[in-house]
C-alpha cells in the first residue's frame, strides 16, 4: 500500500501509470509522460475542465497579441514607405528637360556708396512732429465768422453752449443774436463761467454765486492766484476788473426778453422800450388754440433752446413777408425794443397766454387793439440783433412761463 491516499483509491491506475513513465527501453520518463500524468490527476481531482478553459483563455489572448504586433509592425513599415522620398533616378525621370538658354543671366554686382562707410546711413528729416493734446489752461479768443452759432462754435471748442454765453457776457450778454461776423469772443478752457473781478467782493461769495468752492478758483492755474498772497478769502488780494475763470461754473441767464405783460398791467414792459403801453381797455379773447404766424413752417436759425437763453424759435422768411396773429388778443406792446429785438409786438390772449413778435420791419397795430387769429400784424425784418430777415417767436404761459412753441403749434 503506498502513503498515497490517491493512489490507493485508484490502485489499478497506479501499474499503468508507472508503466507509462517508463521509455520502451526502461530508461527514466519522458516529458510527454510527465504531462500526461499531471493531466490525469488533475482530471481525476475535477479540474480538467477549468484547466482546459484557462488554457484555451491563454491562447487566445496570446494569439490576439501576436497579431496585433503583427499589423503594428507592419503599418509602420508601409508608412515609412510611402512617406520615404523617392530615389534620384525616380527624380531625375519625372524632372522636365530644362530647355538650354541663349545667354546665361548675370547677377549685378551690389556696390555700396563709399560715403556709407565713412558718414553712415542719414536719416530722413520729418517736417511734422506730433504733439500730444494736453488740456488747456489758457483763455484763447476765437473770431465769429459769417454763418457761425452757438452751437457751431461750442462743438468746434468741445464746449457747451452755455459755456459761449457765460464766457462772453460783456460781448453778448447773454443774447445768443447779438453773435455777429466779426465779433472776437473769450472760449473757456472747459466747461464754466467767467468773472471780473469787483471791488470789495470775496471768494466765499462769489464761489458761492456760481455753485462751486473758493479753491477750485484758487487752483486754477489760469488764473495765477498765489494763495499765500491772497490773504483772507472774505478780503483776498485780487485788482479789480481781473478776470477769473471759474471751472465747473455756472449761473442763471441775464434775459432780456419779454416778461409777463398782461392787458391789466401792460406798464411792466417800460423796461423794455418805448413800444410798451399804458392802460389798456379789455378787448379779444383767445381761444387757446395757435396757429403758425407765418407761412413758412420751417426755422433759419436758433431752436428753442433754454441752454443758450434762446426761449422761442426763429421762423425762415424774406423781408416784407407778412407776420400772422396766432390767436385772439389785445395788443400789449408794439414797437422798439431796446435789448435786442428790434420791432415788437406782444399780444395778450388772456387765459395766461402771450405770443412775441420780433425783428418786424414794420407793423400796422398799435397799443390796445384787438386783433384776431390770422390777422395780419407786421411783416418779416432784420431789426435789432440781427444776421438776416427771419420772425422771433415766443410763447409764454402765465403758469409753465416760456414754452417752446413746437409743443403748441399745427
Amino acid at each position: 500500500m503506498s502513503n498515497d491516499p490517491y493512489l490507493d483509491e485508484f490502485p489499478s491506475n497506479e501499474g499503468q501509470l508507472r508503466e507509462s513513465e517508463q521509455t520502451p527501453s526502461g530508461g527514466t520518463p519522458t516529458n510527454e509522460s510527465r504531462l500526461l500524468l499531471i493531466w490525469e490527476r488533475l482530471s481525476h481531482a475535477g479540474l480538467g475542465g477549468t484547466v482546459y478553459r484557462l488554457g484555451t483563455a491563454l491562447l487566445t489572448i496570446a494569439l490576439i497579441l501576436l497579431a496585433v504586433v503583427g499589423m503594428r509592425l507592419f503599418y509602420l513599415r508601409f508608412q515609412q514607405t510611402a512617406i520615404s522620398p523617392p530615389s534620384e533616378a525616380a527624380l531625375a525621370a519625372e524632372a522636365p528637360t530644362p530647355t538650354p538658354t541663349a545667354i546665361p543671366a548675370v547677377m549685378p554686382v551690389f556696390a555700396l556708396d563709399s560715403s556709407a562707410y565713412k558718414y553712415g546711413i542719414y536719416r530722413l528729416a520729418l517736417l511734422h512732429t506730433t504733439i500730444p493734446s494736453r488740456p488747456r489752461t489758457e483763455i484763447t479768443t476765437y473770431t465769429v465768422q459769417t454763418g457761425d452759432t452757438i452751437f457751431g462754435i461750442a462743438e468746434m471748442f468741445g464746449l457747451k453752449p452755455e459755456t459761449i454765453l457765460w464766457g462772453n457776457y460783456y460781448t453778448l450778454t447773454d443774447d445768443p443774436h447779438k453773435l455777429q461776423p466779426g465779433v472776437v469772443l473769450n472760449i473757456m478752457p472747459s466747461d464754466g463761467t467767467y468773472h471780473r473781478w469787483s471791488a470789495g467782493e470775496g471768494l466765499n461769495g462769489v464761489a458761492h454765486g456760481y455753485d462751486v468752492t473758493p479753491d477750485v478758483i484758487v487752483n486754477w492755474p489760469g488764473n495765477q492766484l498765489d494763495p499765500v498772497t491772497l490773504g483772507d478769502y472774505s478780503h483776498p488780494n485780487i485788482e479789480p476788473s481781473t478776470m477769473l475763470f471759474v471751472p465747473g461754473g455756472h449761473r442763471e441767464f441775464v434775459t432780456w426778453s419779454a416778461p409777463r405783460i398782461s392787458r391789466n398791467n401792460p406798464g411792466v414792459a417800460k423796461i423794455l422800450g418805448p413800444g410798451s403801453c399804458g392802460t389798456i381797455v379789455d378787448g379779444a379773447v383767445g381761444t387757446g388754440a395757435f396757429i403758425w404766424p407765418a407761412n413758412n413752417h420751417t426755422l433759419s436759425g436758433y431752436e428753442y433752446s433754454p441752454s443758450t437763453n434762446h426761449f422761442g424759435i426763429d421762423i425762415r422768411g424774406a423781408l416784407g413777408d407778412p407776420v400772422y396773429a396766432a390767436d385772439n388778443g389785445v395788443v400789449v406792446y408794439a414797437g422798439w425794443n431796446d435789448w435786442g429785438y428790434g420791432n415788437v409786438v406782444v399780444i395778450d390772449h388772456d387765459g395766461g397766454w402771450q405770443t412775441l413778435y420780433a425783428h418786424l420791419s414794420s407793423f400796422n397795430v398799435g397799443c390796445g387793439y384787438s386783433v384776431y387769429q390770422g390777422d395780419m400784424i407786421g411783416a418779416f425784418g432784420s431789426t435789432g440783433n440781427s444776421s438776416g430777415p427771419h420772425l422771433h417767436f415766443e410763447m409764454l404761459n402765465e403758469s409753465y412761463g416760456k414754452v417752446n412753441p413746437w409743443n403748441f403749434l399745427p
